[in-house]
């Protein structure tokens, strides 16, 4: 079971940003205890340079894009592509870092220093992925944050068709296990891709307010 860090002097507090607005904050550090904090009250790191440059940014969408995991859409293409594919779980973390931050991806933000600070908090045992495993190749996979019943995505890539939906349905069934129905998917920004596979938007105030309950479950069995 992971050690919660020590508390951060920062002030994540969203009592003063307006509605509407997803940028929160500009600064601060990827300190372990800066990012636990920063996603145990809703918010998370983005830089806002080129490509994710500095300075950083804090981010609370409004509306934020949620799943549940019981809500996910599994389509029957996706169904039979299941069986070609092994999910394994934290085997390659820097690996499936480093492929989401590939320098040809559109929109690509993940820079050397959020690799090197989610690495860390990796090891401190908070940050997770769920690979998708073809012929001994890594060729999707996702990776995010694990608090409770929180599982907050940072990003996914795919390099053979439906590997990071294979990577998603892996991750979906990791938060059924224990059938726990506290738990709950933040992928930060609805898309219409991400629609397709269930994910809903609902405004900050209701992430927010349901969040604590969220966190009050306990981690998945593979990470506790």
């Amino acid at each position: 079971m992971p050690t919660p860090p020590p508390s951060t002097s920062w002030d994540f507090g969203l009592d003063r940003v307006p509605a509407g607005e997803d940028l929160v904050g500009i600064g601060a550090d990827l300190e372990v205890a800066t990012l636990y904090e920063a996603y145990s009250v809703g918010v998370f790191p983005m830089g806002i340079g080129d490509h994710g440059a500095e300075p950083i940014g804090w981010w609370s969408p409004d509306p934020r894009g949620v799943l549940r995991p019981r809500e996910l859409r599994v389509s029957r293409s996706l169904r039979k592509a299941l069986p070609h594919f092994e999910v394994r779980v934290d085997t390659d973390f820097l690996g499936v870092v480093e492929a989401c931050a590939a320098p040809d991806r559109d929109g690509r933000w993940i820079t050397p220093s959020v690799i090197e600070a989610y690495v860390e908090l990796h090891e401190a045992g908070w940050a997770h992925s769920v690979e998708a495993w073809q012929d001994g190749r890594l060729v999707g996979g996702l990776y995010g944050v694990a608090i409770g019943g929180l599982f907050a995505g940072e990003s996914m890539f795919h390099h053979e068709r439906d590997a990071s939906k294979v990577a998603l349905v892996g991750l979906r069934d990791l938060l059924l296990a224990d059938g726990d129905p506290r738990r709950l998917v933040d992928v930060q920004w609805q898309t219409p891709h991400l629609a397709t596979l269930g994910v809903r938007e609902v405004p900050r105030e209701e992430y927010l307010a349901v969040l604590p309950t969220v966190l009050s479950a306990p981690l998945p069995p593979c990470w506790a």
